[in-house]
C-alpha cells in the first residue's frame, strides 16, 4: 500500500497526472513516445502497483487509438532484442510491475493517426481481479526516454 502512496504522489507531483486505480492495484506514469505521420506503431509504458494482499494477472489492454493491442516483453537472445506477447502476466501481491524501453510494453498497433506530443492516449488495461483499467497515457516527445524527460525540457 505504502508504495502504491507514494508512486501516485509522486506521479501527480510531477505532473504526469495519469493515475488510475482499481482495487488494490494503481496504474501510474503511462505514458508514450510521439509517432512521425504514416507510423504504424507505438509502445506505451506504465507501472502497476499491486498493493494487495493478492496477485493478480494483466489479461491484455485495449486503446480507441489502436486497432490492435498487445502486452509485450523484450528479450536478450544471444546478440538478437526479441519481443514476444505476454499475455497473461502475472501481477504479484504486494509487487511493482515496470513497463518501459527495452523490457515489458503495451505494443499498439495499427495505429489510426499519428500521436502527438502533449495529447494523451486512452488506455484500457483488463485484470483478471480488478477487471478493466482506463488510464490515459502522456504522449511524451518522438525521443523520450523516461516519463520524467517532459519536464527537463
Amino acid at each position: 500500500m505504502r508504495n502504491a502512496i507514494i508512486a501516485a504522489v509522486l506521479s501527480l507531483a510531477l505532473g504526469l497526472g495519469s493515475l488510475a486505480r482499481a482495487g488494490d492495484l494503481a496504474v501510474v506514469d503511462a505514458w508514450v513516445r510521439a509517432t512521425p505521420p504514416g507510423a504504424g506503431v507505438a509502445a506505451a509504458y506504465l507501472t502497476i502497483d499491486n498493493a494487495g494482499g493478492g496477485a493478480d494477472r494483466l489479461l491484455g489492454a485495449s486503446s480507441d487509438a489502436a486497432g490492435r493491442v498487445e502486452v509485450h516483453e523484450t528479450r536478450r537472445d544471444g546478440e538478437v532484442m526479441r519481443m514476444r506477447k505476454a499475455e497473461p502476466l502475472d501481477i504479484p501481491a504486494g509487487e511493482r510491475v515496470v513497463f518501459g524501453p527495452g523490457g515489458l510494453h503495451v505494443m499498439l498497433m495499427e495505429l489510426k493517426e499519428p500521436l502527438r506530443q502533449g495529447d494523451t492516449l486512452p488506455l484500457t488495461l483488463r485484470f483478471e481481479h480488478a477487471g478493466e483499467v482506463r488510464v490515459q497515457a502522456s504522449i511524451l516527445a518522438g525521443d523520450a526516454t523516461d516519463p520524467h524527460a517532459v519536464h527537463h525540457h
